[in-house]
Protein backbone atom coordinates (compact mmCIF):
# COMPACT_ATOMS: atom_id res chain seq x y z
CA UNK A 1 0.00 0.00 0.00
CA UNK A 2 2.78 2.20 1.07
CA UNK A 3 4.23 1.81 -2.89
CA UNK A 4 0.85 3.05 -4.40
CA UNK A 5 0.56 6.22 -1.84
CA UNK A 6 3.70 7.33 -2.29
CA UNK A 7 4.89 6.52 -5.82
CA UNK A 8 2.71 8.52 -8.19
CA UNK A 9 3.56 7.42 -11.69
CA UNK A 10 2.81 3.33 -10.19
CA UNK A 11 -0.35 4.71 -8.83
CA UNK A 12 -1.00 6.19 -11.86
CA UNK A 13 -0.03 2.55 -13.82
CA UNK A 14 -2.05 0.86 -11.32
CA UNK A 15 -4.96 2.95 -11.91
CA UNK A 16 -4.98 2.55 -15.70
CA UNK A 17 -5.01 -1.48 -14.96
CA UNK A 18 -7.83 -0.80 -12.95
CA UNK A 19 -10.03 0.93 -15.56
CA UNK A 20 -9.46 -1.70 -18.39
CA UNK A 21 -10.02 -4.71 -16.11
CA UNK A 22 -13.41 -3.39 -14.99
CA UNK A 23 -14.36 -2.23 -18.77
CA UNK A 24 -13.73 -5.64 -19.59
CA UNK A 25 -15.75 -7.14 -17.10
CA UNK A 26 -18.91 -4.66 -17.31
CA UNK A 27 -18.48 -5.69 -21.29
CA UNK A 28 -18.15 -9.66 -21.01
CA UNK A 29 -20.85 -9.32 -18.55
CA UNK A 30 -23.51 -7.65 -21.29
CA UNK A 31 -21.65 -10.25 -24.24
CA UNK A 32 -22.81 -13.04 -21.85
CA UNK A 33 -25.96 -12.02 -21.60
CA UNK A 34 -26.84 -11.31 -25.10
CA UNK A 35 -25.51 -14.28 -26.23
CA UNK A 36 -27.89 -16.08 -23.29
CA UNK A 37 -31.01 -15.02 -25.13
CA UNK A 38 -30.00 -16.35 -28.08
CA UNK A 39 -31.93 -19.60 -29.53
CA UNK A 40 -28.74 -21.85 -29.54
CA UNK A 41 -27.13 -19.98 -26.58
CA UNK A 42 -25.05 -23.36 -25.41
CA UNK A 43 -22.82 -23.00 -28.54
CA UNK A 44 -22.91 -19.10 -28.15
CA UNK A 45 -21.51 -18.85 -24.68
CA UNK A 46 -19.22 -21.66 -25.28
CA UNK A 47 -17.60 -20.00 -28.55
CA UNK A 48 -17.22 -17.06 -26.00
CA UNK A 49 -15.46 -18.92 -23.37
CA UNK A 50 -12.78 -20.17 -26.15
CA UNK A 51 -12.53 -16.69 -27.41
CA UNK A 52 -12.18 -15.67 -23.87
CA UNK A 53 -9.64 -18.58 -22.74
CA UNK A 54 -7.14 -19.11 -25.65
CA UNK A 55 -5.33 -15.91 -25.15
CA UNK A 56 -4.25 -16.82 -21.66
CA UNK A 57 -2.39 -19.55 -23.30
CA UNK A 58 0.01 -16.37 -25.14
CA UNK A 59 1.50 -15.58 -21.64
CA UNK A 60 4.51 -16.43 -22.78
CA UNK A 61 4.66 -15.28 -26.53
CA UNK A 62 3.16 -12.17 -25.66
CA UNK A 63 6.17 -11.83 -22.94
CA UNK A 64 8.49 -12.40 -25.61
CA UNK A 65 7.56 -9.66 -28.12
CA UNK A 66 7.16 -7.43 -24.67
CA UNK A 67 10.83 -7.98 -24.09
CA UNK A 68 12.09 -7.31 -27.80
CA UNK A 69 10.02 -3.94 -27.79
CA UNK A 70 12.17 -0.93 -27.69
CA UNK A 71 10.08 1.89 -26.91
CA UNK A 72 7.72 0.32 -24.31
CA UNK A 73 5.83 3.04 -23.15
CA UNK A 74 4.86 4.03 -26.93
CA UNK A 75 3.35 0.66 -27.45
CA UNK A 76 1.55 0.40 -24.37
CA UNK A 77 -0.21 3.35 -25.18
CA UNK A 78 -0.62 2.21 -28.82
CA UNK A 79 -2.19 -1.17 -27.17
CA UNK A 80 -4.25 0.70 -25.60
CA UNK A 81 -5.60 3.07 -28.34
CA UNK A 82 -5.99 0.51 -30.57
CA UNK A 83 -8.20 -1.77 -28.03
CA UNK A 84 -10.70 1.41 -27.56
CA UNK A 85 -10.87 1.73 -31.42
CA UNK A 86 -12.02 -2.67 -31.43
CA UNK A 87 -14.46 -1.44 -28.67
CA UNK A 88 -15.90 1.51 -30.20
CA UNK A 89 -16.36 -0.68 -33.55
CA UNK A 90 -18.31 -3.32 -31.51
CA UNK A 91 -20.15 -0.83 -30.00
CA UNK A 92 -21.39 0.28 -33.20
CA UNK A 93 -21.91 -3.14 -34.78
CA UNK A 94 -24.34 -3.85 -31.68
CA UNK A 95 -26.69 -0.97 -32.86
CA UNK A 96 -26.72 -1.93 -37.04
CA UNK A 97 -28.89 -4.69 -38.77
CA UNK A 98 -26.24 -7.61 -38.75
CA UNK A 99 -27.75 -10.53 -37.19
CA UNK A 100 -27.45 -11.95 -33.84
CA UNK A 101 -25.49 -15.28 -35.33
CA UNK A 102 -22.99 -12.80 -36.89
CA UNK A 103 -22.94 -10.05 -34.27
CA UNK A 104 -21.64 -12.59 -31.82
CA UNK A 105 -19.47 -14.60 -34.01
CA UNK A 106 -17.75 -11.16 -35.21
CA UNK A 107 -17.25 -9.93 -31.61
CA UNK A 108 -16.13 -13.08 -30.43
CA UNK A 109 -12.91 -12.73 -32.93
CA UNK A 110 -12.76 -8.68 -31.95
CA UNK A 111 -12.55 -9.79 -28.31
CA UNK A 112 -10.16 -12.45 -29.40
CA UNK A 113 -7.66 -10.06 -30.88
CA UNK A 114 -8.25 -7.65 -27.85
CA UNK A 115 -6.99 -10.15 -25.51
CA UNK A 116 -4.30 -10.91 -27.67
CA UNK A 117 -3.39 -7.68 -27.57
CA UNK A 118 -3.97 -7.59 -24.09
CA UNK A 119 -0.98 -10.56 -23.35
CA UNK A 120 1.05 -7.92 -24.84
CA UNK A 121 0.49 -5.32 -22.98
CA UNK A 122 0.08 -7.23 -19.95
CA UNK A 123 4.06 -8.29 -20.81
CA UNK A 124 5.24 -4.75 -21.38
CA UNK A 125 3.67 -3.98 -17.94
CA UNK A 126 6.03 -5.92 -15.36
CA UNK A 127 9.23 -4.27 -16.87
CA UNK A 128 7.85 -0.76 -16.40
CA UNK A 129 6.75 -1.44 -12.95
CA UNK A 130 9.96 -2.94 -11.94
CA UNK A 131 11.93 0.04 -13.44
CA UNK A 132 9.28 2.50 -11.45
CA UNK A 133 9.13 0.93 -8.12
CA UNK A 134 12.51 -1.42 -7.94
CA UNK A 135 13.15 -5.25 -7.49
CA UNK A 136 12.71 -5.08 -3.49
CA UNK A 137 9.17 -3.52 -3.57
CA UNK A 138 7.95 -5.00 -6.63
CA UNK A 139 5.93 -7.97 -4.47
CA UNK A 140 4.45 -5.63 -2.28
CA UNK A 141 3.27 -3.09 -5.55
CA UNK A 142 2.16 -6.27 -7.77
CA UNK A 143 -0.12 -7.65 -4.63
CA UNK A 144 -0.95 -4.45 -3.19
CA UNK A 145 -2.69 -3.79 -7.79
CA UNK A 146 -4.02 -7.82 -7.30
CA UNK A 147 -5.47 -7.41 -4.36
CA UNK A 148 -7.48 -4.18 -5.10
CA UNK A 149 -7.78 -5.14 -8.93
CA UNK A 150 -9.97 -8.29 -7.15
CA UNK A 151 -12.08 -5.93 -5.52
CA UNK A 152 -12.56 -3.80 -8.19
CA UNK A 153 -13.73 -6.83 -10.41
CA UNK A 154 -15.99 -8.08 -7.69
CA UNK A 155 -17.79 -5.05 -7.78
CA UNK A 156 -17.65 -4.39 -11.75
CA UNK A 157 -19.21 -7.50 -12.11
CA UNK A 158 -22.36 -6.31 -9.46
CA UNK A 159 -22.13 -2.61 -11.23
CA UNK A 160 -22.39 -4.65 -14.39
CA UNK A 161 -25.42 -6.26 -13.55
CA UNK A 162 -27.55 -2.99 -12.25
CA UNK A 163 -26.15 -1.09 -15.53
CA UNK A 164 -27.48 -4.03 -17.90
CA UNK A 165 -30.81 -2.73 -16.22
CA UNK A 166 -30.93 0.74 -17.78
CA UNK A 167 -28.02 0.89 -20.13
CA UNK A 168 -27.88 -1.11 -23.92
CA UNK A 169 -25.34 -3.26 -25.08
CA UNK A 170 -24.03 -1.09 -27.05
CA UNK A 171 -23.63 1.95 -24.51
CA UNK A 172 -21.66 -0.72 -22.18
CA UNK A 173 -19.01 -1.98 -25.37
CA UNK A 174 -18.57 2.23 -25.65
CA UNK A 175 -18.05 2.12 -21.74
CA UNK A 176 -15.50 -0.08 -21.99
CA UNK A 177 -13.55 1.42 -25.35
CA UNK A 178 -13.68 4.46 -23.21
CA UNK A 179 -11.92 2.80 -20.22
CA UNK A 180 -9.36 1.89 -22.48
CA UNK A 181 -8.70 5.86 -24.08
CA UNK A 182 -8.68 6.70 -20.36
CA UNK A 183 -5.63 3.76 -19.59
CA UNK A 184 -4.15 4.86 -22.67
CA UNK A 185 -4.10 8.39 -21.48
CA UNK A 186 -2.78 7.46 -17.91
CA UNK A 187 0.59 5.50 -19.73
CA UNK A 188 0.96 8.30 -21.69
CA UNK A 189 1.29 10.82 -18.85
CA UNK A 190 3.80 8.32 -17.10
CA UNK A 191 5.42 7.81 -20.37
CA UNK A 192 5.99 11.20 -20.98
CA UNK A 193 7.59 11.44 -17.33
CA UNK A 194 9.74 8.93 -18.16
CA UNK A 195 11.47 9.99 -21.48
CA UNK A 196 13.14 12.76 -19.93
CA UNK A 197 14.36 10.75 -17.49
CA UNK A 198 18.08 9.62 -18.74
CA UNK A 199 18.27 7.12 -15.92
CA UNK A 200 15.06 5.34 -16.83
CA UNK A 201 15.89 5.57 -20.72
CA UNK A 202 19.04 4.20 -20.31
CA UNK A 203 17.31 1.24 -18.43
CA UNK A 204 14.97 0.54 -20.84
CA UNK A 205 17.60 0.56 -24.07
CA UNK A 206 19.61 -1.82 -22.03
CA UNK A 207 16.51 -4.18 -21.34
CA UNK A 208 15.83 -4.94 -25.01
CA UNK A 209 15.95 -8.64 -25.85
CA UNK A 210 17.33 -9.36 -29.19
CA UNK A 211 17.37 -13.54 -29.17
CA UNK A 212 14.96 -15.37 -31.40
CA UNK A 213 11.54 -17.45 -29.36
CA UNK A 214 13.26 -20.70 -28.98
CA UNK A 215 16.69 -19.01 -27.12
CA UNK A 216 14.64 -16.82 -25.32
CA UNK A 217 12.75 -19.57 -23.67
CA UNK A 218 16.47 -21.57 -23.29
CA UNK A 219 17.32 -18.35 -21.40
CA UNK A 220 14.90 -17.67 -18.87
CA UNK A 221 14.84 -21.76 -18.25
CA UNK A 222 18.82 -21.48 -17.78
CA UNK A 223 18.69 -18.91 -15.43
CA UNK A 224 15.18 -20.05 -13.44
CA UNK A 225 17.44 -23.44 -13.33
CA UNK A 226 20.20 -21.38 -11.69
CA UNK A 227 18.28 -20.55 -8.43
CA UNK A 228 17.86 -24.06 -6.83
CA UNK A 229 14.44 -25.20 -6.28
CA UNK A 230 12.88 -22.34 -8.48
CA UNK A 231 11.75 -24.28 -11.30
CA UNK A 232 10.24 -27.15 -9.12
CA UNK A 233 8.02 -24.63 -6.89
CA UNK A 234 6.62 -23.03 -9.96
CA UNK A 235 5.34 -26.18 -10.76
CA UNK A 236 4.33 -27.10 -7.59
CA UNK A 237 2.66 -23.42 -7.41
CA UNK A 238 1.20 -24.60 -11.04
CA UNK A 239 -0.22 -27.62 -9.78
CA UNK A 240 -1.87 -26.32 -6.62
CA UNK A 241 -3.64 -23.93 -8.63
CA UNK A 242 -4.80 -26.46 -10.54
CA UNK A 243 -5.91 -28.27 -7.63
CA UNK A 244 -8.08 -25.18 -6.33
CA UNK A 245 -9.38 -25.17 -10.20
CA UNK A 246 -10.67 -28.59 -9.48
CA UNK A 247 -12.03 -28.30 -6.20
CA UNK A 248 -14.19 -25.76 -7.68
CA UNK A 249 -15.78 -27.55 -9.90
CA UNK A 250 -16.09 -30.90 -7.81
CA UNK A 251 -17.49 -29.00 -4.96
CA UNK A 252 -20.55 -27.68 -7.08
CA UNK A 253 -21.21 -31.37 -7.62
CA UNK A 254 -21.29 -32.58 -4.42
CA UNK A 255 -23.52 -29.60 -3.62
CA UNK A 256 -25.70 -30.85 -6.40
CA UNK A 257 -25.95 -34.18 -4.83
CA UNK A 258 -25.87 -33.00 -0.52
CA UNK A 259 -28.78 -30.03 -0.68
CA UNK A 260 -29.11 -30.55 3.09
CA UNK A 261 -25.49 -29.66 4.07
CA UNK A 262 -24.43 -27.85 1.22
CA UNK A 263 -26.77 -25.34 0.55
CA UNK A 264 -26.70 -22.18 2.20
CA UNK A 265 -30.53 -20.59 1.35
CA UNK A 266 -30.15 -21.79 -2.99
CA UNK A 267 -27.62 -23.41 -5.03
CA UNK A 268 -26.59 -20.39 -6.69
CA UNK A 269 -26.60 -18.20 -3.99
CA UNK A 270 -23.90 -20.99 -2.60
CA UNK A 271 -22.23 -20.94 -5.23
CA UNK A 272 -21.86 -16.89 -5.44
CA UNK A 273 -20.91 -16.95 -1.74
CA UNK A 274 -17.88 -19.23 -2.54
CA UNK A 275 -17.00 -16.89 -5.23
CA UNK A 276 -16.65 -13.96 -3.00
CA UNK A 277 -15.11 -15.40 -0.39
CA UNK A 278 -12.19 -17.01 -2.88
CA UNK A 279 -11.97 -13.32 -3.99
CA UNK A 280 -12.01 -11.78 -0.86
CA UNK A 281 -9.03 -13.77 0.40
CA UNK A 282 -7.13 -13.41 -2.71
CA UNK A 283 -7.52 -10.08 -2.42
CA UNK A 284 -6.16 -9.98 1.06
CA UNK A 285 -3.04 -12.26 0.56
CA UNK A 286 -2.29 -9.93 -2.17
CA UNK A 287 -2.39 -6.98 -0.49
CA UNK A 288 -1.34 -7.81 2.79
CA UNK A 289 0.23 -11.42 2.13
CA UNK A 290 4.23 -10.56 1.37
CA UNK A 291 4.40 -7.79 4.58
CA UNK A 292 3.13 -10.39 7.03
CA UNK A 293 4.74 -13.24 5.57
CA UNK A 294 8.36 -11.14 5.42
CA UNK A 295 10.16 -13.65 7.67
CA UNK A 296 8.53 -16.70 6.03
CA UNK A 297 10.19 -18.53 3.26
CA UNK A 298 8.09 -19.57 -0.32
CA UNK A 299 8.44 -22.97 0.66
CA UNK A 300 6.73 -22.05 4.24
CA UNK A 301 3.95 -20.42 2.66
CA UNK A 302 3.23 -22.90 0.12
CA UNK A 303 3.59 -26.12 2.45
CA UNK A 304 0.91 -24.41 4.61
CA UNK A 305 -1.13 -23.67 1.41
CA UNK A 306 -1.15 -27.20 0.79
CA UNK A 307 -2.18 -28.52 4.18
CA UNK A 308 -5.25 -26.45 3.74
CA UNK A 309 -5.57 -27.95 0.54
CA UNK A 310 -5.75 -31.42 2.25
CA UNK A 311 -8.22 -30.26 4.54
CA UNK A 312 -10.70 -28.48 2.28
CA UNK A 313 -10.89 -31.79 0.00
CA UNK A 314 -11.58 -33.85 3.60
CA UNK A 315 -14.15 -31.06 4.29
CA UNK A 316 -15.26 -31.57 0.64
CA UNK A 317 -15.56 -35.49 1.36
CA UNK A 318 -17.36 -34.74 4.51
CA UNK A 319 -20.00 -32.32 2.75
CA UNK A 320 -19.47 -29.62 4.80
CA UNK A 321 -20.12 -26.37 3.34
CA UNK A 322 -19.29 -23.91 6.77
CA UNK A 323 -15.97 -26.09 7.05
CA UNK A 324 -15.25 -25.65 3.41
CA UNK A 325 -15.93 -21.61 3.40
CA UNK A 326 -13.07 -21.09 5.71
CA UNK A 327 -11.29 -23.17 4.69
CA UNK A 328 -11.33 -21.81 0.75
CA UNK A 329 -10.79 -18.10 2.30
CA UNK A 330 -7.39 -19.55 3.47
CA UNK A 331 -6.41 -21.36 0.65
CA UNK A 332 -7.13 -17.99 -1.73
CA UNK A 333 -4.96 -15.81 1.27
CA UNK A 334 -1.99 -17.95 1.24
CA UNK A 335 -2.12 -19.39 -2.31
CA UNK A 336 -2.15 -15.86 -3.58
CA UNK A 337 1.10 -14.88 -1.04
CA UNK A 338 3.06 -17.19 -2.05
CA UNK A 339 2.24 -16.43 -6.20
CA UNK A 340 3.75 -13.05 -5.18
CA UNK A 341 6.74 -14.58 -3.61
CA UNK A 342 7.19 -16.98 -6.41
CA UNK A 343 7.00 -13.68 -8.64
CA UNK A 344 9.34 -11.59 -6.46
CA UNK A 345 11.75 -14.35 -6.16
CA UNK A 346 11.41 -14.47 -10.51
CA UNK A 347 11.80 -11.26 -11.43
CA UNK A 348 15.11 -10.85 -8.93
CA UNK A 349 16.61 -14.23 -10.64
CA UNK A 350 16.35 -12.64 -14.63
CA UNK A 351 17.71 -10.41 -16.62
CA UNK A 352 15.52 -7.45 -17.34
CA UNK A 353 15.72 -8.35 -20.81
CA UNK A 354 13.70 -11.44 -20.51
CA UNK A 355 11.48 -10.88 -17.40
CA UNK A 356 8.04 -9.96 -19.65
CA UNK A 357 9.24 -13.81 -21.07
CA UNK A 358 9.79 -15.38 -17.97
CA UNK A 359 6.94 -13.53 -16.41
CA UNK A 360 4.46 -14.93 -19.27
CA UNK A 361 6.91 -18.41 -19.04
CA UNK A 362 5.53 -18.29 -15.48
CA UNK A 363 1.75 -17.55 -16.41
CA UNK A 364 1.15 -20.06 -18.92
CA UNK A 365 2.52 -22.99 -16.95
CA UNK A 366 -0.22 -22.02 -14.15
CA UNK A 367 -2.72 -21.45 -16.65
CA UNK A 368 -2.42 -24.70 -18.30
CA UNK A 369 -2.16 -26.42 -15.19
CA UNK A 370 -5.29 -25.26 -14.07
CA UNK A 371 -7.79 -26.11 -17.27
CA UNK A 372 -5.84 -29.41 -17.78
CA UNK A 373 -6.69 -30.56 -13.66
CA UNK A 374 -9.76 -29.35 -13.90
CA UNK A 375 -10.94 -31.49 -17.28
CA UNK A 376 -9.31 -34.59 -15.63
CA UNK A 377 -10.42 -34.55 -12.49
CA UNK A 378 -13.93 -33.86 -13.79
CA UNK A 379 -14.24 -36.66 -16.09
CA UNK A 380 -13.18 -38.97 -13.49
CA UNK A 381 -16.00 -37.33 -11.74
CA UNK A 382 -18.64 -37.72 -14.65
CA UNK A 383 -17.36 -41.43 -15.48
CA UNK A 384 -17.14 -43.00 -12.23
CA UNK A 385 -17.95 -40.81 -8.40
CA UNK A 386 -17.28 -37.41 -7.76
CA UNK A 387 -15.72 -39.02 -4.71
CA UNK A 388 -13.36 -41.17 -6.81
CA UNK A 389 -12.34 -38.02 -7.84
CA UNK A 390 -12.04 -36.14 -4.28
CA UNK A 391 -9.85 -38.87 -3.24
CA UNK A 392 -7.60 -38.97 -6.33
CA UNK A 393 -7.08 -34.91 -5.74
CA UNK A 394 -6.26 -35.90 -2.14
CA UNK A 395 -3.31 -37.84 -3.38
CA UNK A 396 -2.25 -35.63 -5.08
CA UNK A 397 -2.03 -32.87 -2.92
CA UNK A 398 -0.16 -35.19 -0.48
CA UNK A 399 2.20 -35.98 -3.24
CA UNK A 400 2.74 -32.40 -3.56
CA UNK A 401 2.93 -31.48 -0.03
CA UNK A 402 6.04 -34.26 0.01
CA UNK A 403 7.82 -32.34 -2.27
CA UNK A 404 7.77 -28.98 -1.30
CA UNK A 405 9.11 -30.56 1.94
CA UNK A 406 11.44 -32.26 0.55
CA UNK A 407 12.34 -29.37 -1.11
CA UNK A 408 12.20 -26.92 1.69
CA UNK A 409 15.13 -29.37 3.50
CA UNK A 410 17.03 -29.39 0.09
CA UNK A 411 17.33 -25.53 -0.08
CA UNK A 412 17.72 -24.73 3.56
CA UNK A 413 20.51 -27.42 3.45
CA UNK A 414 22.14 -25.70 0.70
CA UNK A 415 22.07 -22.47 2.14
CA UNK A 416 23.83 -23.47 5.07
CA UNK A 417 26.52 -25.12 3.13
CA UNK A 418 26.95 -21.97 1.48
CA UNK A 419 27.21 -20.27 4.44
CA UNK A 420 29.48 -22.22 5.97
CA UNK A 421 31.80 -22.20 3.10
CA UNK A 422 31.50 -18.39 3.09
CA UNK A 423 32.22 -18.19 6.39
CA UNK A 424 35.31 -20.10 6.22
CA UNK A 425 36.96 -17.58 3.52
Amino acid sequence: MNVFLKNKNYRKFSIASFLSSAGDILFYLAFMTYASKLQNYSLALSLIAISESIPRLFYIVGGYFADRTKNKYRNIVLAAIIRFMLYSIVGFLLISNLSQWNLVIIIAGINFISDIIGTYSGGLVSPLIVNLVGNDEFAEAEGFTNGLGEIVNVSAQFIGSGLLLFLSYSNLAFINALTFLAAGLLFANVGFKQIFNKETKTQQDESVNDQNFIDTVKSSYQQAKKEHGLLTIIFVMAALNGSLGSMNALVSIVMAANRSTMIISSYSFTLAIIGVVGSCGTALGSMFGPQLTKKLSIFSVTNFSIVIDVCAIVAILAANIYLILPLFFLITVTASTASLKLTQWLVSSVDRTVLASSMGLLNTIVMIAVPVMTTVFSTISGTTNVKYALILLLLVEIVELVIAIRLSMKTKKTEVEISTSVDSK
